[in-house]
């Protein structure tokens, strides 16, 4: 059941609970105690904001630094508010992280200032998301629980011009960002708006991609022990369909194609090192990339933004 619930949240994070009693043939009450022993295992639903359609640009960071100093740093790095999925791979010595930036100066102070004269930081490679295969914009652990035809991801290519927020937009981001299943009316509270205005700006940030929901539960008590990110080279000829063919893939949570020499990143959950293996020989293998680097996450330092 809890399986089930999980998809069901998956497809539509604020669904009813007295809808998903109805689909799983249980009662309104037996899902709501369901849901709140799932919060209490660390199940989060929040609103993210899509960077792309806020005029924002995505960076995803690699940093490697001297022995014993990326705990430090990786933690000062989740103290940012721009900074989301701040993890530890690679022995401990490399940093991955994803930083949304406004404005030329925004990156220019991050990446050509602040971490270069961090003396730990011994190396920092940039990548810039260009173009979303799965995985919301603002996520990276959408974990999937099977391959149903609604779970997987549509093609990204719709207009990625800016929407226009109001007060009241931000206010609602603001409150979805720690809890994405709030309710109209402790919305309406809690902003200060009335209901209808709640639902109808609610309405418009779904409609226009400004917001997407992100559902965070901790693989491992899944039985997914192995959270990895894989850093692609793809001819540019074969870069979209080797995206649309990880997209596809349950075992991959997000997918995109960048900047840098891997052109194309993917974060993939793992059951243990042989489901691993057997990923790259049987999916990755039939795919025309040229060359594939595979780090496992040893650690979650920050995993959604909360502002």
């Amino acid at each position: 059941m809890d399986h089930q619930f999980l998809r069901i949240l998956q497809h539509d994070p604020r669904a009813p609970f007295a809808r998903i009693g109805t689909m799983l043939g249980v009662s309104e009450t037996t899902v709501t105690r369901r849901y709140q022993r799932l919060r209490g295992l660390g199940l989060r639903i929040t609103a993210q904001p899509v960077p792309s359609r806020l005029g924002l640009t995505r960076w995803l960071l690699r940093l490697h630094t001297v022995p014993h100093a990326a705990t430090t740093i990786a933690e000062a790095l989740a103290r940012r508010p721009d900074t989301s999925w701040v993890t530890l791979a690679s022995g401990g010595t490399e940093i991955n992280c994803a930083v949304n930036t406004r404005s030329r100066h925004e990156r220019n102070v991050l990446l050509l200032e602040k971490l270069p004269r961090t003396p730990q930081v011994t190396s920092v490679t940039a990548h810039c998301l260009l173009h979303i295969f799965t995985g919301a914009a603002s996520t990276w652990h959408a974990t999937r629980f099977g391959t149903d035809a609604h779970l997987l991801a549509a093609d990204p290519d719709t207009s990625t011009e800016p929407v226009t927020l109001d007060t009241t937009d931000y206010a609602l981001l603001g409150q979805l960002a720690t809890d994405g299943r709030m309710s109209i009316t402790e919305l309406a509270a809690t902003t200060g708006r009335s209901t209808s205005t709640v639902q109808r700006r609610l309405d418009h940030l779904r409609t226009t991609g400004a917001v997407s929901f992100a559902i965070d539960f901790d693989p491992e008590l899944l039985g997914y022990h192995m959270n990895t990110r894989l850093w692609l080279r793809v001819s540019p000829t074969h870069l979209r369909t080797v995206g649309k063919a990880l997209a596809a893939h349950p075992e991959i949570a997000f997918a995109a194609a960048t900047t840098g020499p891997s052109n194309l990143v993917a974060s993939g959950l793992f059951r243990d090192p042989y489901d691993l293996y057997r990923y790259m020989d049987e999916k990755l293998g039939t795919l025309p990339i040229d060359t594939t680097e595979t780090a496992p996450i040893l650690r979650d330092v920050k995993r959604l933004t909360t502002t």
